[in-house]
């Protein structure tokens, strides 16, 4: 059953899932996602300090307006008061309209600023003072005041002086209290700077600490344990300071491989002996080809001049003796093809002629032997770049070898196929025979290893094709089930310009 939509996860939860926060990543992430939170955080806040900045600017206008009005208010007011002139009371009304407008305007910002008891006081008294405007506009009201006693109107005109003077002082102190919270808003906006200064500082070092502690620091650990383990110790490395995934995985890996090359020391002493053995017999090799030619020689003519002289059993001697030197030849010859070093030619060799004329120089031995082979070639091989004399060597040794492995009846099949993937051509020897032990698997390529019996074999077959494999630039492998035959692969690289011509046919 299909999961829905809904349940699956997220690639930032796939992410954060494959995340070890105890590794190198995972601290980088988490400094990362530290530095981008705290800037959106100090980004957004300074976005609201600077819009709250500008609304209180706009607000502070309004403010200032309403200062202004009342101010402009008590000018018209002195004006009426000194010259008694009936438009003054005009104007008051239009300043009195226009402070009742912008007091609606800072209805919302005002009770916030001085609380809602000062501001309904504020707006009481604005009530008052047009009341007061107005009784002594009034038709009514002059006529009571041309009747009645000058004291009352004058009371009535102190009143008005009263009320305009708190509306002066209440609008004073509003624009200052104002004032001083744009200020406030400002100098808060910039420390902002500050902040961001002190985020980066902060991630610096954090950043400085993770490198040096938990990178710099064990990597000068592996550097001088390096040193140790060229001078022959291999003693592991001990570290007990911050370990972080990536570093933890890589001492982990150095100690690993101090213990194996200290379990295969001994294989090293060993490989440094054969080579030296290899130095050796190449010269000893050398000092027995003449000898060996020689007895060959010497047995062939006195075959040649005496040999019907001689009875059966001095006949049988002679045999044994040209088979013996032979024998001899051939191991010596073994020997030098092993030792030997120098670069042989290579041209471009299709891979059936290589086969092909290597089971020519097999077929009665296998004939012999009651083997039947087999050749199998895919159709239009590219060529390999390769000395033919050295790969026949390659595939005279694996085929000798099969023929000895595989009982009479059997069969052994010989093929060649193109890997478009690997721009290699892969060629096999498969017999019927026991197979190659798994556990021996990893030595038959050593010189002088043989699971043969004494006297039929040197143990160099297989390593002298590992070496002429290895100089062509390709690669010999063993495959099969024990019990159900070995198969032989040899894999050749193909010329870049025959790889060209496979690449394009391949499109």
């Amino acid at each position: 059953m299909n999961s829905s939509p809904a349940s699956q996860p997220s690639p930032w939860y796939a992410l954060l899932r494959q995340i070890h926060f105890s590794s190198i990543k995972g601290k980088i992430f988490i400094v990362f996602a530290v530095a981008f939170l705290s800037t959106g955080a100090l980004t957004a806040l300074n976005y609201w300090n600077l819009s709250t900045v500008m609304e209180r600017m706009v607000l502070s206008e309004h403010y200032d307006d309403l200062l202004n009005n009342i101010l402009e208010m008590r000018r018209f007011e002195k004006n009426y008061l000194i010259y008694g002139s009936r438009l003054s009371f005009t104007e008051i009304s239009a300043n009195m309209d226009a402070i009742d407008e912008l007091i609606d305007m800072l209805r919302d910002d005002l009770p916030r600023l001085v609380g809602a008891q000062e501001f309904d006081g504020f707006q009481q008294t604005a009530g008052d003072y047009r009341n007061c405007i107005i009784a002594l506009t009034s038709p009514a009201s002059q006529q009571a005041g041309a009747a009645s006693a000058p004291g009352d109107r004058d009371v009535q005109l102190r009143n008005l002086r009263s009320l305009g003077k708190v509306l002066t002082d209440s609008a004073e102190r509003y624009r200052k209290i104002k004032r001083a919270r744009i200020h406030d808003t400002i100098q808060r906006t910039s420390m902002l700077p500050f902040a961001f200064l002190a985020i980066v500082l902060l991630l610096m070092i954090l950043l400085i600490k993770l490198i040096s502690s938990g990178l710099l620091r064990p990597l000068d650990v592996i550097r001088d344990m390096t040193s140790v383990v060229a001078r022959g110790d291999f003693k592991p490395i001990s570290y007990d300071g911050v370990r972080l995934e990536e570093v933890a995985g890589l001492i982990d890996a150095f100690n690993r491989m101090a213990r194996e090359l200290e379990a295969n020391q001994e294989d090293l002493l060993q490989a440094r002996k054969i080579a030296a053995i290899g130095t050796f017999t190449a010269g000893i090799a050398h000092e027995l080809n003449n000898p060996i030619n020689n007895i060959a020689l010497t047995a062939e003519s006195f075959d040649e001049e005496y040999g019907e002289r001689i009875d059966e059993d001095g006949r049988e001697m002679l045999r044994d003796i040209l088979s013996q030197s032979e024998r001899a030849a051939d191991i010596v010859k073994n020997l030098l093809d092993f030792s030997r070093t120098e670069s042989p030619t290579f041209q471009c060799l299709p891979p059936g002629q290589v086969l092909s004329s290597t089971i020519s120089l097999v077929r009665n031995q296998a004939h012999v032997a009651g083997i039947q082979l087999e050749l199998e070639l895919e159709d239009d091989l590219p060529c390999v770049q390769g000395n033919l004399r050295n790969l026949q060597q390659v595939f005279t040794n694996l085929l000798l070898n099969a023929i000895q492995a595989t009982p009479a009846g059997g069969r052994i099949g010989v093929s060649a196929r193109l890997d478009r993937e690997e721009r290699q051509v892969r060629m096999s020897v498969l017999d019927s025979g026991p197979g190659v032990p798994l556990n021996i698997r990893q030595q038959i390529f050593e010189p002088f290893f043989s699971t043969k019996e004494v006297g039929k074999g040197t143990g160099l077959g297989l390593a002298v094709s590992y070496s002429i494999v290895k100089r062509h630039g390709g690669r010999i492998e063993v495959h099969g089930e024990e019990g159900q035959g070995a198969e032989f692969v040899v894999t050749l690289p193909i010329p870049r310009n025959t790889d060209r011509n496979i690449e394009e046919e391949g499109a």
